[in-house]
């Protein structure tokens, strides 16, 4: 079939057969068009359907672009061409074994058994069983040294190996390599029960439960047709912006750590839980497990809720307000956030950076105000792009956006909130569909795509946390700096390790 790129809705069913499916030079010529033109990629991945491996691909403009193809064994890279496939590009090759020939740092995304003995892509370096045993980019001359940190470490934290390329004190390059906790989620919403998908979708990403729970809901409702009353969606918003606070803040507290500038660390930890006990108060679970379900929400907030939650954050802001002026006002921790760890305005859209980390470099997106869901169509969510991207930068976009979240939750509570609670979900999804579900979780762009076979069952359900595009970000936030200020840059991105594995 010949045509072009086309346009679908967020979190919107989509008949496949009408999914346009071109001749793979067309496809890959048109995607590398649009991405050139200003545009970038949602999702990238590759499928199986009747025994054939295929390719499909969602981009952004300022509207959604669809299209698909066959998937040849060997491929001239996009990524040679148009930097924001880097990672997509190898991960499909982890996971289909199809080679993107020409591309620039072809080695897998994730360690798992599914990689071992691929040595037609990945080369001989992975032909040997042992773990970690992969090609790191190196430096060399007699001034050089590699630090390597991980992947366990010294805190209570995930996997993440970090090695770093230094001439003294200065990092000339970093490489981070994940896929120490890969758990298959993909491949479990595909086969589980689709009962189950709410709680494994809950529990891709523990500070995103509400985030990955809404996406993986969006979708469904889609493939079930069935919409989720106006009082849901608020209930929803809320959930989301408490997640989006607790995490906010809680950053917010990591970085006053790191420069060891304890008054404002120890406020932001209390803080954060008091706003996590906000959702602990609405649903019963402080990262609001449970909360969100496929055609509405198990919980309501009633009268008193709405006073109760009101009144708390009536006695918080103020405090809030002077928090982050006593951090982002203070000489000493300036002196370590401004010019620390810049990222390029034009780095970033090569990277294609999201969220916070995105926006702190000039990339005023935001998918709450482009591609509006829930409740946030009917409000004004304020665009916060900054100029210098560094960690004050991040700092000051996530300072901007806890008290833009504050006025939010505050609106939305002020109004009647009325919904019926879900207390089973419909399941029976349509058949030869597709749905992609765009939402801003705290991190950034968080999608969902979910396709469905000629019998209704699940073909292919592939998730994108905001990690996958800003893990890059932060390693090149640390050329040319200091070594000892990767702690603060590590925080100032705050970046998911699960959420990237999956």
């Amino acid at each position: 079939m010949t045509g072009s790129f086309v346009e679908i809705l967020n979190s919107a069913a989509f008949h496949r057969p009408r999914l346009p499916h071109l001749p793979f030079a067309d496809f890959r010529k048109q995607a590398l068009d649009i991405v050139a033109s200003g545009g970038k990629v949602v999702q990238f991945f590759g499928y199986t359907d009747g025994g054939i491996d295929k390719l499909l691909a969602v981009l952004r403009t300022d509207k959604l672009l669809v299209a698909g193809c066959d998937a040849p064994e060997v491929y001239p890279s996009f990524t040679s061409q148009c930097e924001p496939f880097h990672l997509f590009e190898r991960e499909i090759a982890e996971q289909f074994g199809i080679l993107p020939e020409g591309h620039p740092w072809l080695k897998m995304v994730r360690y798992h058994s599914n990689c071992r003995g691929r040595a037609d892509v990945f080369g001989n370096d992975y032909k040997e069983d042992i773990p970690g045993n992969y090609p790191y980019y190196s430096v060399t001359g007699e001034e050089i040294h590699e630090v390597a940190v991980g992947p366990v470490h010294a805190g209570v934290i995930e996997p993440g190996h970090f090695r770093f390329n230094c001439i003294g004190e200065r990092v000339l390059h970093l490489e981070i390599q994940l896929g120490y906790q890969h758990r298959g989620i993909e491949t479990l919403m595909q086969k589980a029960d689709p009962k189950r998908l709410p709680v494994i979708a809950e529990s891709i990403a523990g500070d995103t439960t509400v985030g990955h729970g809404v996406s993986m809901a969006q979708a469904i409702e889609a493939l079930t047709s069935v919409q989720p009353d106006a009082g849901a969606k608020m209930i929803r918003t809320i959930g989301l912006e408490l997640e989006r606070l607790a995490n906010h803040i809680g950053d917010m507290g990591a970085l006053s750590g790191d420069v060891a500038f304890l008054p404002p660390a120890n406020y932001f930890g209390r803080i954060r839980g008091d706003f996590l006990n906000m959702t602990l108060l609405i649903c019963g679970n402080r990262l609001g497990k449970g909360l969100v379900r496929p055609g509405g929400v198990r919980f309501s907030i009633d009268s008193e809720i709405s006073r109760t939650l009101t009144e708390r954050i009536k006695e918080l802001e103020p405090q809030i307000r002077h928090v982050l002026d006593l951090l982002l006002l203070t000489p000493g921790a300036l002196a370590r956030f401004e010019g620390c760890g810049a990222v390029s305005h034009d780095a970033a859209g090569k990277l294609g950076l999201v969220g916070p980390a995105g926006r702190a470099s000039g990339l005023s997106y935001d998918a709450r105000r482009c591609f509006p869901k829930e409740y946030y169509a009917h409000l004004n969510i304020p665009q916060n792009p900054k100029s210098t991207g560094d960690v004050f930068a991040r700092a000051k976009v996530r300072a901007d956006e806890i008290m833009q979240s504050i006025q939010i939750i505050r609106s939305l509570l002020s109004r009647p909130i009325e919904t019926r609670c879900v207390e089973g979900s419909n399941f029976d999804l349509a058949p030869s569909s597709f749905v992609v579900t765009v939402n801003e979780a705290w991190r950034g762009e968080l999608s969902h795509c979910v396709l469905t076979d000629a019998d209704g069952r699940i073909l292919r359900y592939k998730i994108k946390d905001p990690s996958f595009h800003n893990w890059n970000g932060l390693a090149m936030s640390l050329r040319n700096t200091g070594i000892s200020d990767f702690p603060l840059n590590n925080k100032s991105f705050n970046l998911s390790y699960c959420g990237f594995d999956l």
